[in-house]
């Protein structure tokens, strides 16, 4: 979708300007008006967000206010589109910015799934196949899944998830981030080079053989999070090395070996948590998105919290959410006129919606 830019009032406003025309904005606005907040979205928008958390725990925000009118939702396309499958048609959907998007869902498209399903069924009974998205993907593909009885995932329940789709099928088709599924799999006792294999929706049969396609219980799609990708053994090595006591806690959107040598591992919301639960004085070492670790680093400071990642990669996409980009979207409500709504087709909603309603039923271990 196509941003329009910014007219020159917006493009060339100051933070502290900024900030006191949103707060005046959502006054004026009041209950017609909710914003959520991504935890990686810098800390200019998450001081204004009514409730910030990781993807799943706003999906289920997005339905909480049923009075408000508008629900600005400040973080990348995919998460607006499932907002808006999951609230009522009376309430509207708005994303700040249409560039922020998300490099791990482009690395899945509709046709290519699609193409891989057709493929999978030459060889093997897709009806024991169980497809799980992440849901970092688009609205068509959770619409994909919807059809073929499977589910999504976030981080969060990804474990719950797929134990549930294993129990409902002999193989998991599990789409776009390799890394979740991997670590998923092993987490659930699963080998990842003998229960394995990877997708590559480039190369015939995904760059497998038949046989290795049968025997596999976890097909997983070649695709990966550019942020979470940066974190390697070196630096858990490098973390260790400086500081014997630090515990390291890695998203499973990185590499296996990455979180195998991490001592927790979890979604952002698990993160946050681990960090609120610790002990004063501890030290920790975190592989996720900078403006996390650097909001826990100032939350938490009776505890030394760091960024595994010395260069300090921000989530470029989620960055896209500029302050102006709000207080435009929110004044423009004020007066009476709706920017950037993200509406989804009903024809791809309703079976978006099944797949996401089995992700909500499907709920999180606390483990």
């Amino acid at each position: 979708m196509y941003q329009q830019p910014l007219p020159p009032e917006y493009a060339g406003m100051g933070d502290a300007e900024a900030a006191s025309r949103i707060r005046a904005a959502k006054q004026a606005l009041g209950s017609r008006v909710v914003v959520l907040g991504h935890h990686y979205q810098r800390d200019e928008i998450i001081e204004h967000a009514d409730h910030r958390g990781d993807s799943y725990k706003l999906a289920k925000d997005a339905g909480s206010h049923p009075e408000a009118e508008f629900i600005v939702f400040c973080g990348v396309h995919f998460m607006a589109e499932s907002a808006d499958i999951l609230t009522p048609d009376n309430q509207i959907v708005i994303l700040p910015n249409l560039a922020a998007g998300c490099s791990m869902a482009d690395m899945a498209n509709f046709f290519q799934v699609k193409r891989c399903w057709k493929e999978l069924g030459e060889v093997t009974d897709t009806d024991r196949i169980v497809p799980v998205t992440y849901i970092n993907s688009a609205a068509n593909l959770k619409a994909f899944v919807g059809e073929r009885d499977g589910t999504v995932c976030t981080s969060t329940n990804a474990p719950t998830a797929v134990g549930w789709a294993l129990e409902n099928g002999d193989k998991v088709l599990f789409f776009p981030d390799q890394h979740l599924g991997r670590n998923t799999g092993v987490r659930l006792g699963f080998d990842p080079d003998h229960d394995m294999v990877v997708w590559d929706p480039f190369k015939p049969l995904g760059g497998n053989t038949p046989e290795r396609i049968r025997d596999a219980t976890f097909i997983l799609w070649k695709g990966h999070c550019s942020v979470h990708k940066r974190f390697t053994v070196e630096q858990v090595q490098a973390a260790r090395a400086k500081h014997p006591d630090v515990r390291v806690l890695v998203h499973p959107e990185c590499e296996l070996e990455v979180v195998r040598l991490a001592d927790h591992n979890g979604s952002t919301e698990y993160i946050l948590r681990t960090i609120e639960e610790a002990e004063p004085g501890t030290t920790w070492a975190i592989g996720t998105e900078i403006n996390l670790v650097s909001r826990l680093a100032k939350e938490h400071p009776d505890k030394t919290i760091f960024c595994l990642d010395e260069q300090i990669c921000p989530c470029s996409t989620m960055y896209r959410i500029h302050p102006s980009f709000l207080c435009w979207t929110l004044e423009n409500l004020v007066a009476g006129r709706v920017v950037n709504q993200v509406k989804v087709p009903e024809a791809v909603a309703a079976p978006a919606r099944k797949a996401l309603a089995q992700m909500l039923r499907v709920g999180v271990s606390r483990d």
